[in-house]
């Protein structure tokens, strides 16, 4: 049983790993840009195709990779110049229109060049195994791999944010960005170079978590929603709410569905234990959050209005 539950809090430690690298680029939009972006999960989408596509070309789970960063990147920086630039002026209504159309556009866009069909990723041969966790359950290699290249790559952008240029530039942007244009930094370019960040962040979610399910059209949007459960939770702009809030997420989600039916067990049988343990599994991000937002409504590191 032990090694059951320690197995169960690992996979919560990768469900929060992966949704941070989600929300963290959303936050990021929404703070510095305050832009209401619908299409990011799409982004994500578009990260995991590139990397199922381009590793099924080369035989290289690596160089899909890489292809993800690239693609998602790209795709960012095309639509935050094509059409985000335009909506920044405009009310949210309007933002959410926008970037709902782009949704749609992805998506058929997806299934036109890959079709309706789901594509697979194979694990990396050298990631291919198990390891022994304390109580003698066998844990998948890649999934130990990819909580620590998340980790890694949560502290980079926390290293990126606080100690570098850009990041000063960045945190400017956030705190007031009429300033900063007026001491001559290129406001757009700015923009762009956040969006392409948040979207590469994205697509990097994407071709990790497509190795453990299928790459299939729409796959981004129920990440998406839980995305935007975090930052609530978390606080809107808020990089440490964001990682605080995906790893209360991943934990509450994956614990709740292991333990409630459990729990359940005592007053009845086993499969309506099951059914009713999941259901309320299911709502129990939502009721976190509502308590975090009846405690403090700005989230937990949000700056008070």
């Amino acid at each position: 049983m032990f090694s059951l539950f320690l197995e169960q809090l690992l996979n919560g430690l990768q469900s929060g790993v992966m949704l941070f690298l989600m929300a963290s680029g959303l936050t990021l939009v929404f703070g510095v840009m305050g832009l209401i972006n619908l299409a990011h999960g799409s982004l994500y989408m578009v990260g995991a195709f590139a990397c199922a596509a381009v590793a099924a070309w080369t035989g290289s789970f690596w160089l899909g990779l890489v292809a993800s960063l690239m693609a998602a990147a790209l795709a960012g920086a095309l639509v935050e110049m094509l059409v985000i630039r335009r909506l920044y002026k405009r009310d949210h209504l309007d933002q959410v229109l926008a970037t709902f159309a782009l949704i749609l556009i992805f998506s058929e866009g997806t299934r036109w060049i890959f079709g309706s069909f789901p594509l697979f990723l194979n694990v990396p041969e050298a990631l291919s195994g198990t390891v022994t966790i304390p109580g003698g359950s066998q844990y998948p290699i890649f999934r130990l791999a990819i909580i620590v290249a998340g980790l890694i790559v949560a502290a980079g952008l926390f290293a990126l944010i606080g100690k570098t240029r850009l990041g000063t530039r960045i945190r400017a942007g956030e705190a007031d960005r009429e300033m900063i244009a007026a001491l001559g930094i290129n406001i757009d370019r700015l923009y762009t170079v956040v969006f392409a960040l948040g979207a590469a962040l994205a697509g990097l979610a994407g071709a990790f978590v497509g190795t453990t399910q299928s790459v299939q059209v729409g796959m981004g949007e129920p990440v998406l929603i839980l995305a935007f459960v975090v930052i609530v939770i978390g606080g809107i702009g808020s990089i440490k709410g964001a990682l605080i809030g995906s790893l209360l997420v991943g934990f509450t989600d994956t614990m709740g569905r292991f333990l409630l039916p459990i729990g359940f067990e005592a007053f009845f049988d086993p499969a309506s234990a099951t059914a009713i343990g999941s259901a309320l599994a299911s709502m129990l991000i939502y009721i976190v959050m509502a308590l975090v937002l009846f405690l403090r409504p700005s989230g937990l590191f949000g700056t008070e209005a």
